[in-house]
């Protein structure tokens, strides 16, 4: 059977919260499973973790666990009647000063006062992800006065952006920080900084990661215009962060829907070339919140992703909220194994003519171009305390799966995320020096991935208790003495 190689978020709320649903979940293919912090108490993120590691345990499977910081989302106060209906040309406001539960057909509150310093007469405001689009008409020392471009419902605390960005609210709010401790004591494996705009912002989230004690890999949210401005801007952002993900509602808001695309497969390519994880997110299979079965505009963005070699492609409310979590994973599955299939998912050309810098990186695309070439080699395992060799070969294109052994649970999690990566439990330290290669393809042969005469690439280091130790690369085959 082939092995599915993008690999699959799941965003966990009410819907998929119980354990039969998480259960099935995890039979059906999910890796990743997100915990986000915009909703839901610690209690409730803490319960979760627990369910899904020990369900994936008895299962033998490794899902790794995502914490999605909220950010400075801006947004709307609330209306006294919840919500109410805007039509294209009405006047509507939004004051600092308002009562915040007490907005009405002409105005409401909101709760970032800068929003007003930072907006100018001219500037078109995009509230409830796009779906309402107002014109700013005029200002005041506490409000902005607008007209409606675009009407439709609006109800509490719905988002609001600025067309092209620009707004000045940091990315990293006090919630925030109480969240990146939660995530420390929870042990999360990933962390998802909400609306960075450059390098700055994802250096700082790394401070206070390892102030809090975590080791957790860093994800840079993609979605404001700044992020994404320029291509300088861009790679810091990337190089500044474990890995990205294109956030594609607020990042469509800023930008507009019809850069998105080139925007996503931009980033997608500029993050794989600075040897960085990308996930693919948002509305992939929104129809599939009331719906078993998506549509074929789905199933071809969800394609898209697979075949630009994105890691990972994922759902948000399709599996927090929707009537079927299972199904939606799935599906997404289903349709990343059929894009998989594509001639393209399997040749790179990556770093070809570009020099490599560090010892381990050199020997990880030595064993992608060795296992690519020839033709007979089944599986490459590779010894990872960190799981940097992988995610190094993970970004050539391949057919051959890359074993990570490592003997650390958190680098068994990390490497979920990884495509075309699949952690076994192996410890070096447990066999002699001359025995440890023998011992790792014996682990594979035991679990039914390798058979007698199939070729592997093995790669490892002399020593087995420091990251970025890998350093030898050996061609072995089943049967055969291993040394």
């Amino acid at each position: 059977m082939r092995k599915r190689r993008t690999k699959i978020v799941a965003t966990i709320g009410p819907a998929s919260s119980s354990p039969e649903v998480i259960e099935r979940m995890i039979l059906a293919g999910m890796d990743v499973a997100r915990l986000n912090f915009s909703h839901g108490s610690p209690e409730e993120h803490i319960t979760r973790a627990q369910l899904i590691r020990e369900t994936a345990a008895r299962h033998g499977r490794h899902v790794a666990l995502l914490g999605d910081l909220q950010g400075p989302k801006i947004r709307i106060a609330k209306f006294s009647g919840k919500r109410i209906q805007l039509t294209v040309g009405d006047r509507f406001s939004l004051s600092v000063s308002h009562p915040l539960a007490e907005g009405n057909q002409e105005v409401v509150g909101i709760d970032y006062p800068e929003l007003v310093g930072d907006c100018q007469v001219g500037d078109e405001l995009l509230l409830d992800d796009g779906r309402v689009v107002m014109l700013v008409e005029a200002k005041s020392a506490d409000a902005l006065h607008c007209r409606v471009l675009v009407g439709g419902p609006l109800s509490d605390h719905k988002g609001i952006n600025r067309r092209g960005g620009g707004l000045t609210a940091p990315a990293l709010t006090d919630k925030d920080k109480a969240d990146i401790r939660l995530a420390a004591a929870m042990g999360l494996d990933y962390l998802a900084v909400s609306f960075p705009r450059d390098a700055a912002d994802m250096e700082y989230a790394r401070r206070l990661r390892d102030e809090a004690g975590s080791d957790a890999w860093l994800i840079a949210k993609i979605e404001r215009a700044e992020a994404v401005a320029c291509d300088e801007t861009l790679d810091r952002l990337i190089e500044a962060c474990d890995g990205v993900m294109v956030a594609r509602g607020d990042l469509g808001v800023e930008i507009g829907d019809a850069e998105l695309v080139g925007i996503q497969k931009k980033i997608i390519l500029h993050a794989r070339q600075h040897d960085k994880a990308v996930i693919v997110a948002t509305q992939m299979m929104e129809s599939m919140i009331g719906s078993p079965m998506p549509t074929r505009a789905e199933v071809s963005d969800v394609a898209n992703a697979v075949l630009d070699c994105a890691d990972a492609v994922m759902l948000s409310a399709e599996s927090a909220a929707g009537s079927y979590p299972v199904e939606a994973v799935e599906a997404m599955a289903r349709i990343c194994v059929g894009a998989e299939k594509h001639p393209i998912s399997e040749k790179s050309g990556h770093r070809l003519g570009n020099r490599f810098v560090r010892c381990d990186e050199s020997i990880a695309l030595a064993a992608m171009y060795a296992a690519n070439h020839f033709q007979d080699v089944k599986a490459i395992i590779a010894l990872t305390e960190s799981g940097y060799t992988p995610l190094v070969m993970s970004r050539i294109r391949s057919a051959v799966p890359i074993f990570a052994l490592s003997p650390h649970a958190s680098t068994q999690a990390r490497t979920c995320l990884l495509r075309g990566v699949y952690p076994v439990p192996f410890d070096p330290s447990a066999h002699a020096p001359n025995g440890v290669s023998r011992a790792a393809v014996e682990a594979l042969v035991e679990r039914g991935l390798l058979g007698a005469g199939d070729w592997l690439v093995l790669t490892k280091g002399d020593s087995y208790s420091a990251s970025g130790g890998t350093n030898g690369m050996k061609l072995l085959q089943v049967g055969q003495p291993i040394l």
